[in-house]
């Protein structure tokens, strides 16, 4: 029997036995430094990405079932899972032994890119798939509502993974496991005898003659042709595109080739009979005994029993006072976990309830439902499901309206493990539930130590700022959630940035009790509750008073939202901001509100245009295609150039054995670092390193005195490596404290002491053009006579727009590990970095010896963006002086917080344009001036505002064009390169300048974008003839492709049929030069070495970061020797292979190291001719051993260098770019012009990609770049606070996944379409192939402007002017507010003399 003090778990079927272990040790801490399973990743560690995702498995001695539950580890307390079995990705399946379908079917579906987020994908699908094998596609899409990818646009991952539904006919394998299932390629059409599909007639395209169900199917090997997702030859036109240059070439069905993406017929079918059982011991061992366990800072209880908790309860009661000791009830650690790590919270007890029966209990009463304190989210979302469909509709709508919130509350994980009571004791303001519970007048059962008392959840319980009535030893044993009753309607609204995952901008629950007079409905009472709008959750006692007795029509409607403002006033500069969209939302939520109810009472005086307001929101199933033209007949089938071949990583990545920077074993005498950076934006500093020098295992503090060489580095030479008496920035590394372990290390550097003497900052564009603050590089380009033209001009506009930044959020935050060897200087260096040279060289001055003595080297990258192009040296050298002082390994992987406030992002841009143009919409002339913000040092915001300039007319040619940039030296952490690198900054501007023009002379903007295109032949501004030009083909390609002109017509009858929901379509053109901005950047290497076995090992200078780069380099110099892919095999990138190598970056990595790839290969074949001409059938590997035999070199350097490639600023003139890539996109969006909230409907992209080398990852970086784009153009947004007497002016407040958000899987297009045009080879590149990573990136654009025709549908038809100025990205409270209604103009009213704002724009 354990003790009181052991922890008795399963970790991956093993038994695992921990004495006193520390409290404060996380379940992912635990996993990946104790027991070496390194599958789960730190991505955040506040469980909002998902990557840290494990199965928990549990068994409930009450309901006697086992509960599979996806988790997240890197909040989940060690201490938490005793008594539990955990699975990690590790667990079920390897490379080595045997996959797991979870496994295979994501890597081969090409779902993993960078791969650091796969394990977590993993393990929630894994944990679906325990509970239910074969899923339904919403319980599918639900599962990963707290997982984040930042690389492949989430489409791959869903479609691998929809092959395990019963929408897909038996997961693909037969519902037995192995049957003919008609999915699986079960010959002619096969259908498994237990398939749960009986039909698809009614799936889009299916004609039913041929349907794979009825035993039409017969094209074996191909994927998707089912017609249960794109139809087979008679049933649907199959997604792969096989063109011409006059359009798709139709091909008989005997002459389709299995050239589509994946086949899902080849998968491992789904067996689950095979999965681990639940562990027997730990079965007979519940129910759990009591936990007390004392760790060297915090104690540990888990009581059994109501009176062991309420003993403990009494001695550790909830302190509000911050003076006194903190103890804590814990759940699901949601709260508690992120408040120690973001907020430096210490709690010296913790008391786990969660195994109190009294406190599980969740049982229907009389009065409602009885919910136990420490019931998950997740269960009582099951037991409402199950009562709703049980019980009378009037009896339920509590449960509904509460379901209905839960359906955006957090992830699957949060929701596994954290407690209703949780939600109601942390007293968010801006809480999903409590407003809910409060309009319903919730009961609250509370005990403590011999008392218990019921409160009911109304105005008097919330009293202060997360504060409440409960006593500080009271437990909420559970509560009570009322049945409603005839003539009651409860209803309750979110909005956020986000639709999912995301916190609260305003929530609300509404309820209202009405009876019949005549026939009349009046008010009996009601409850308007509001999240969001004040320091706590309130009630608009006034607005009900005044509706008691009211008829509900138009009438009181009017009265109750004037009042509603009153009744909910917020000062100017209030915490959170966005004064006006919030009180926006109060009304608009009563208006949605009071037409439902209206429907409800009678559906047939809701106008037809009004009916969208009482539909509960629905997002279809995201669904796409993927085009891309077949490999000639005549090309070898081991020929892998042109053929969807899986990323070379993806089943290691998918099984967890794929080695990051962090998942490296430690080193001998291993250090840790925890870094001391600096909380002011521009100050005098004085560094007080004494206290953390006191603590038991701090080895030491390293600081400027330290560094033994040069302490500037950076592209210019302009970044201390340690802050020097001064800060220029919230985030700069002050010192950095070695110990012996990763927590002692963090908790010693927040003891540092750091005295701030404020100096005046700059945080702003405007601050700086107003304090004339540039750097001293001001870029011009200049064609024609602008002024001139301008004053000739028929019609011109003046304005100005601004886009802002945005953060990389790589999954994979920068680390490195320093190795020091003692000798002679030398030092190794582990990193995750896109510019390993420039890493070296930094490190090496840093150090003040050659850089022939540092070797820096890099596996791969969880993403990267080019963020770890530059922004990795101030680390790196930061360690290194670290490693160098203390003689001994030092490790540093950044926390979230820490990499989003001190790496920088994308750099802010303002622009101010005046533009000259025709009646016909021919821009004649455009003068445009821009400026970004660059941030505390140039690092390369000199290149990022040249490609800006160059690419500031877009796809269109004007005569007269003059384009002017300007650095800001601000005091942000320096901003830095990003996919695009400044290009979709310049491309807006003259997008946001056509948009005005079309709207000026009342054109449809798609003509006046097609009469500015530019054209073969045409020149650029900077002198630049255009050849190869497919600007004018991608066009109108995509529109006949989209069928462009029905759907307008389609959204203007749904615009027309619709008064609250407004669509817009928009279809943006793209044209992205590609080569490096400095010359001497556009060379690369490679080293090739032939092993007389006859295997290859490849290096080159490039880097992988999840773009397939070793994968396509593998087809390269397979294709190039005649060998299959599987004999090549590539090695870290390494300063000691390939020396001098440029940055992975500027989307040439393929053009430049494939043609050094194939430069080494050529040398090779030129060497093995005369053995493969003597001995034509002797086979690769007998060529080998003889050319070895003779003495032949069987090793190779390969290199490659850019022709031709010139620019003179001076002039403004040259020919800066290989070649360009060109694109185009249509995008459909549907906006609810009443909150801002909006859905992408369908987004259909081509590109030109000349002939693909790999079309899978080609498409699969189409659909990410667009994904990123999207969240540039719509969710992503920086805040920063203006400062008051708690915070500082340009204070980043969005440092982590719950204020910053990046696009989910509801956020990408529902309907996703890429396709490559056909036929373009390519003269300037490898194997006629073009670049592809940053290129489609701003074809997300056609986002944004689709909202912004949907907003100009909704001004017109309010009366209001249809141009306006809508800044990007176009958040869900930018688009609200412009959309412009009574609503909005009265809460416009309300805060027009606001002086005062919370939060700034860079």
């Amino acid at each position: 029997m354990a003790s009181e003090d052991e922890l008795v778990l399963f970790v991956n079927g093993q038994e695992v036995r921990l004495s006193r272990p520390d409290p404060e040790m996380t379940l992912l801490y635990f996993l990946r430094k104790h027991m070496r399973l390194t599958g789960s990743k730190l991505g955040c560690g506040e469980g909002g990405c998902g990557a840290c995702t494990v199965m928990v498995s549990r068994y409930d001695p009450i309901r006697r079932e086992i509960e599979h539950l996806s988790v997240n580890a890197c909040l989940a307390p060690l201490c938490s899972v005793d008594g539990m079995a955990v699975t990690t990705v590790e667990g079920i399946g390897s490379t080595k032994e045997s996959l797991h379908p979870c496994q295979e079917r994501i890597a081969k579906a090409h779902g993993s890119q960078c791969g650091f987020c796969t394990p977590g994908m993993v393990m929630s699908m894994y944990a679906l798939l325990r509970n239910n094998c074969t899923p339904s596609e919403e319980e599918l899409e639900e599962a990963f509502e707290g997982n984040l990818c930042r690389c492949t646009g989430y489409r791959p991952i869903i479609e691998g993974y929809r092959t395990f539904t019963k929408e897909a006919c038996c997961g693909g394998s037969g519902a037995a496991g192995g049957g003919k299932c008609c999915l699986k390629g079960g010959g002619g059409g096969e259908k498994a005898d237990d398939c749960q599909q009986t039909s698809c007639d009614s799936q889009p395209g299916c004609t039913g003659a041929k349907c794979c169900l009825k035993g039409g199917c017969g094209l074996e090997g191909l994927v998707n042709t089912c017609c249960q997702e794109n139809g087979n030859a008679e049933c649907k036109e199959e997604a792969t595109q096989n063109g011409s240059p006059d359009g798709p070439l139709q091909v008989k069905a005997e002459q389709r080739k299995p050239n589509a993406l994946f086949d899902s017929s080849k998968f491992i079918p789904l067996d689950p009979t095979q999965e681990p059982i639940f562990p027997p011991s730990l079965m007979l061992a519940a129910p759990a005994r009591p936990l007390a366990i004392q760790g060297p800072r915090t104690k540990w209880f888990r009581p059994s029993t109501l009176e062991q908790l309420l003993e403990l309860r009494d001695q550790y009661p909830q302190h509000s006072s911050p003076d006194k000791p903190q103890y804590r009830m814990v759940v699901g650690s949601s709260e508690i976990g992120v408040e120690v790590k973001l907020k430096n919270a210490f709690y010296e007890v913790l008391i786990s309830p969660t195994h109190i029966p009294e406190m599980n209990r969740l049982e229907v009463t009389e009065e409602g439902l009885m919910v136990g304190g420490a019931v998950t989210l997740t269960r009582l979302g099951k037991k409402m499901k199950e009562l709703t469909r049980s019980m009378p509709e009037h009896m339920t709508r509590s449960f509904t309206a509460i379901l209905e919130m839960l359906r955006w509350f957090a992830g699957q994980q949060i929701r596994n493990v954290a407690a209703v009571s949780g939600n109601i004791a942390t007293a968010s303001p801006t809480s999903d539930l409590n407003p809910t519970f409060m309009a319903l007048g919730v009961k609250v059962n509370l005990a403590s130590k011999g008392h218990s008392r019921t409160v009911v959840m109304d105005d008097s319980f919330f009293t202060k700022y997360r504060q409440t009535i409960i006593q500080p030893n009271e437990v909420i044993l559970s509560l009570v959630i009322p049945f409603t009753r005839e003539g009651e309607y409860v209803f309750s609204y979110k909005q956020s940035r986000r639709r999912e995952d995301d916190i609260t901008i305003v929530s609300c629950g509404l309820r209202v009790l009405l009876e019949q007079v005549g026939s009349d409905w009046k008010v009996v009472n009601s409850s308007l509750s509001y999240g969001g709008m004040s320091f706590r959750t309130v009630l608009a006692k006034k607005t009900q008073q005044m509706m008691v007795g009211r008829t509900w029509d138009e009438a009181m409607m009017a009265d109750t939202c004037k009042l509603l403002l009153e009744d909910l006033p917020l000062a100017p500069g209030a915490p959170g901001g966005m004064g006006e969209y919030r009180h926006s939302l109060v009304t608009s939520f009563f208006f949605k509100f009071y037409m439902t109810v209206l429907h409800r009472l009678s559906p047939q005086t809701i106008p037809a245009e009004m009916q969208s307001v009482v539909q509960p929101y629905h997002r279809p199933h995201t669904r796409g295609t993927q085009g891309f033209q077949m490999v000639p007949d005549t090309q070898a089938p081991l020929d892998m150039v042109g053929r969807p071949m899986m990323h070379q990583s993806a089943l290691r990545q998918a099984t967890g054995e794929a080695r990051y920077v962090d998942d490296m074993p430690p080193y001998q005498n291993e250090l840790y670092a925890g870094l001391v950076m600096s909380t002011h934006a521009h100050a005098k500093i004085v560094v007080d390193t004494s206290p953390a020098l006191q603590m038991e295992g701090v080895r030491d503090v390293v600081t400027v005195c330290d560094v033994p060489g040069k302490n500037l580095v950076g592209v210019f030479h302009d970044e201390p490596v340690y802050a020097d008496g001064e800060v220029t920035c919230f985030g700069q590394i002050i010192a950095v404290v070695v110990a012996d372990n990763l927590m002692l290390a963090q908790r010693a550097a927040k003891v540092v002491k750091v005295t701030y003497q404020d100096l005046p900052s700059v945080i702003t564009i405007k601050d700086a053009i107003v304090a004339n603050q540039f750097y001293n590089v001001t870029r011009q380009i200049s064609e024609g006579d602008v002024e001139g033209a301008l004053g000739a001009a028929e019609h011109t506009l003046e304005g100005e727009t601004h886009m802002e930044g945005q953060d990389h959020f790589y999954l994979e935050t920068h680390g490195c590990i320093a190795i020091p060897s003692g000798e002679e200087g030398e030092m190794e260096l582990l990193c995750s970095t896109q510019g390993l040279h420039h890493t070296q060289l930094a490190v090496a001055e840093a150090l003040g010896v050659p850089s022939n003595r540092i070797v820096a080297r890099a596996k791969r990258l969880g993403g990267g963006f080019g963020g770890k192009e530059t922004r990795t040296m101030s680390l790196t050298t930061a360690i290194a002086v670290a490693a160098r002082k203390v003689q001994a390994p030092v490790r540093a992987i950044l926390e979230r917080n820490e990499d989003m406030i001190s790496t920088g992002g994308r750099h802010p841009f303002l622009g101010q344009y005046k533009v000259g143009f025709t009646s016909e919409g021919k821009i004649t002339a455009l003068d445009l001036k821009m400026y970004s913000n660059g941030g505390n040092s140039i690092d390369l915001s000199y290149g990022v505002m040249d490609r800006a300039v160059l690419h500031s007319e877009n796809a269109y040619h004007i005569p007269n064009f003059r384009c002017r940039g300007w650095v800001c030296r601000t005091n942000l952490a320096s901003n830095t390169a990003f996919r695009g690198f400044g290009g979709p900054q310049g491309m807006m501007m003259a997008e946001q300048v056509i948009d005005m023009v079309a709207t000026k002379l009342g054109k449809p903007v798609e003509e006046v974008r097609y009469i500015n295109l530019y054209h073969e032949g045409d020149v650029t501004p900077y002198g630049c003839v255009l050849t190869e030009c497919r600007l004018n083909r991608c066009w109108s390609e995509l529109m006949e492709r989209c069928q462009f002109n029905e759907r307008k017509a389609n959204v203007e009858a749904f615009n027309r049929a619709n008064r609250w929901l407004k669509r817009g379509v928009a279809l943006i053109p793209t044209k992205y030069g590609i080569a490096f901005g400095l010359k001497h950047l556009n060379q690369a290497g490679a080293l090739l070495h032939i092993y007389t076995d006859g295997s290859i090992l490849l290096t080159h200078g490039g880097v992988e970061i999840g773009q397939g780069l070793h994968t396509k380099m593998i087809q390269v110099c397979a294709r190039c020797l005649g060998v299959p892919p599987e004999r090549v095999h590539v090695l870290d990138t390494s300063t000691t292979t390939v020396a001098n190598s440029s940055p992975t970056a500027a989307s040439s990595s393929t053009d430049l190291y494939g043609m050094a790839v194939k430069n080494a290969c050529e040398q090779l074949n030129e060497r093995l001719k005369k053995y493969k001409d003597k001995d034509p059938l002797g086979g690769w590997e007998k060529w080998v051993m003889s050319a070895y035999l003779d003495q032949v070199n069987l090793s190779a350097q390969g290199f490659h260098r850019d022709e031709d490639l010139h620019f003179n600023w001076t002039t403004g003139k040259g020919s800066p770019y290989n070649y360009y890539t060109y694109g185009t996109a249509c995008s459909e969006v549907e906006v609810d012009t009443l909150t801002g909230g909006f859905t992408v409907l369908k987004s259909d992209i081509l590109m030109d990609l000349g002939n693909s080398i790999n079309p899978a990852v080609d498409i699969g970086q189409v659909e990410g770049a667009f994904a990123q784009g999207l969240g540039l153009f719509t969710v992503e947004q920086h805040v920063y606070l203006e400062g008051s007497q708690y915070t500082q002016r340009g204070q980043m407040l969005s440092f982590g996944p719950s204020l910053y958000k990046i696009p989910g899987f509801s956020d990408v297009p529902v309907e996703f379409n890429v396709s490559l045009l056909d036929n373009v080879p390519n003269s300037r590149a490898i194997f006629s192939s073009k670049a592809v990573g940053e290129p489609p990136l701003f074809l997300a654009a056609s986002v944004f402007f689709a909202i912004k025709e949907a907003i100009r549908a909704a001004r017109r038809e309010g009366g209001f002017p249809a141009s306006f100025q809508l800044d990007s990205p176009a958040t869900v409270e930018r688009i609200r507010m412009a959309c412009l209604d009574e609503f909005t103009q009265k809460a416009l009213e309300i805060h027009k003399a606001d002086d005062k704002l919370w939060t700034i724009i860079v």
